[in-house]
């Protein structure tokens, strides 16, 4: 496979051959993911590329955004390369070569691509700053619900079917929410972050996903509610949520948050279940529930305990930076070495 050549394809002929490949495109590689990258600062769209062979059959396709970073410039493809089938380690490596030759020409201010790989390899370099995952958690959804909820484990099922007779607490779909409504949000965000240790970005960009993907970007609230002293339900208030990206037939888990409340009361199970169940009667086929802990990922290993409950893990291809530039890239690597180090 080294002969190996890359166009620049349009939206729908790049599209048109995904599709033909008979799996969910992930949304970051569709066109429907670019309105978000033109409207957060640093980051725009940048091609759509086909990977041919000699035979012009089409080995691999790639979307990759641009993003700035602080006096450097990479390419992103996330959930990129697409794949016919699960690739062997040889064709990663052609098609890394191609995309990089393509990338070295033709985007010459690319410091590294960033893209996914199923095969390690000695060109492949660990994240300079983000947090990749190499194993999740997927749901079928073309199963009926009762088949669903058996495939849980057994105390995963207890707990559905608990948190199913609580009648104080309901599930809402309130995507397209407005600013004002998702910083109730955003609050409970804050606390699972400060418990979880882990950190957030600031509240427009979450406002800025959900405004710019529109119906791809769908938000779940897990809402309690008191009773009045005449049995009436009070407006509820939220303790758990979940903005869910659907595209192409599958689903993701894309950002998460849960208060205290909502752990006592198992509100993120019933969140769970009915996201499940309302993207299967939409026609959903996959719901991805979007890392658990591995050996590249140890820090996901507290998120992974609650998603197990729903199913058991499944390998896939964790992200990597590829240098075009190896000596920009060293200096990038060893600067943010020296700049840890300092806070330390």
């Amino acid at each position: 496979m080294t002969d190996l050549r890359i166009e620049h394809w349009d939206d729908a002929r790049f599209m048109d051959a995904a599709r033909g490949w008979g799996h969910p495109v992930p949304i970051e590689q569709a066109p429907a993911w670019d309105a978000f990258d033109r409207a957060v600062e640093g980051r725009s769209p940048w091609r759509r590329l086909a990977v041919l062979n000699s035979a012009d059959a089409v080995v691999a396709l790639i979307s990759l955004s641009e993003f700035e970073g602080r006096g450097f410039t990479y390419l992103w493809a996330k959930h990129g390369p697409m794949w016919p089938s699960r690739p062997s380690a040889d064709a990663e490596a052609a098609v890394r070569s191609a995309v990089v030759d393509y990338v070295r020409r033709e985007a010459p201010s690319a410091a590294f691509v960033r893209m996914h790989a199923w095969h390690r390899a000695s060109d492949l370099h660990e994240l300079l700053q983000t947090v990749t995952y190499d194993t999740t958690v997927v749901i079928d959804l073309t199963r009926s619900e009762d088949d669903i909820l058996a495939s849980f484990t057994k105390r995963g099922r207890y707990k559905t079917r608990k948190v199913l007779k609580d009648e104080d607490m309901t599930v809402t779909d309130e995507s397209g929410m407005s600013h004002e409504e998702f910083a109730e949000l955003y609050e409970i965000y804050r606390e699972t972050a400060e418990r979880d240790g882990f950190g957030i970005f600031p509240m427009d960009v979450y406002t800025t996903m959900i405004d710019s993907l529109g119906e791809h970007a769908r938000v779940f609230v897990a809402r309690r509610h008191d009773t009045g002293p005449e049995g009436d339900l009070k407006p509820g208030r939220a303790v758990s949520w979940v903005i869910a990206l659907v595209h192409d037939g599958g689903g993701v888990d894309f950002y998460a948050g849960g208060n205290r409340e909502a752990r006592d009361t198992n509100a993120a199970i019933l969140l769970k279940w009915h996201i499940f169940t309302t993207l299967k009667a939409e026609g959903v086929t996959r719901y991805d529930l979007m890392g658990v802990g591995s050996d590249r990922a140890p820090q996901l290993a507290g998120v992974g305990e609650f998603k197990h409950q729903f199913g058991d893990d499944v390998e896939i291809d964790g992200a990597w930076d590829v240098p075009v530039k190896a000596l920009r890239y060293r200096m990038l690597v060893l600067a943010l070495r020296l700049k840890r180090a300092l806070r330390r």
